[in-house]
């Protein structure tokens, strides 16, 4: 079965984005690994999946990881839907339906995208834990690491605040702490440089994909992370391996993400005979 597809991405951080709103997809975690396997597929830190929406929304939108994993949602490949959307429809502003609830992605001029991601949440079984802790200083024994600050943006993450995110061995301890029991999810993991009151530099192990570019909802847990301490403002420029991101935690308790998106290519892929149509 060949169905067509975009190759998309938000500041280096790739998505593949296939249309399921006419014709139903499911995959399985093979064909999800297979498709994401960059030797051999096309490649992608996560694959979306376009569905036909079921609470009022202008899409609903299924996220998968490099390892074949669903999750709830992510911040770039909703930056992705959002610009296609928006040109779709000639709308200022679209909902996207996700796993982690409603996202209102807007034009915000100069190819930029605006994604409403909602209000942090702070609860240990909201977050989810596995079990009661201060989520602002979680118990995490690695190394010389400080307390992480854990918190939900539509999925689980731990941000570390320290002195030089240069000098951190994202890989070595990203992996080991994504897997930490602490997190019956597994988590995202952030390690934050404060610059100023605000700019702040930022590196990322996102579960199930690893080392990327670039996390949206990471940016937005590290603003809310940084913020919560006193250490940045509640608005401020999130510097990532591939660019900046521009976060605002407003008073009405909403956590925004500013940023670029692009596509790269579009292309037809074929697809396993168990993806075939099915009803929504």
């Amino acid at each position: 079965m060949e169905r067509s597809f975009r190759k998309m991405h938000g500041l280096g951080n790739d998505f593949v984005v296939l249309d399921g709103r006419r014709e139903a997809l499911s995959l399985d975690t093979a064909t999800v690994r297979a498709l994401g396997d960059r030797r051999t597929g096309i490649g992608f830190d996560q694959l979306v999946i376009l569905e036909r929406p079921r609470d009022g929304g202008h899409v609903r939108a299924r996220f998968y990881n490099q390892d074949g994993g669903e999750v709830a949602t992510c911040g770039n490949a909703s930056r992705c839907i959002g610009r296609l959307l928006l040109d779709e429809t000639g709308e200022r502003s679209v909902t996207i339906e996700t796993g982690g609830g409603p996202v209102v992605a807007s034009d915000a001029g100069e190819a930029l995208v605006t994604i409403d991601m909602g209000r942090p949440r702070f609860a240990w079984n909201e977050i989810p834990l596995a079990r009661d802790v201060d989520t602002r200083s979680l118990p995490l024994q690695v190394g010389n690491l400080p307390p992480a600050f854990g918190v939900s943006v539509g999925n689980p993450h731990a941000v570390f605040i320290v002195p030089d995110a240069a000098q951190i061995d994202v890989a070595h301890l990203g992996s080991q702490l994504e897997h930490d029991p602490l997190f019956p999810e597994r988590a995202n993991i952030e390690f934050a440089q404060v610059l100023s009151s605000d700019r702040v530099r930022m590196r990322v192990w996102e579960r199930g994909a690893g080392i990327t570019r670039a996390c949206g909802s990471g940016a937005c847990a590290t603003l809310v992370a940084t913020a919560s301490r006193g250490l940045t403002g509640r608005r401020a420029t999130i510097e990532l391996d591939g660019g900046d991101l521009i976060i605002e935690w407003t008073k009405q308790d909403r956590v925004l993400m500013t940023g670029p998106v692009a596509t790269a290519f579009s292309g037809t892929v074929q697809l396993p005979d168990t993806a075939a149509a099915r009803a929504a």
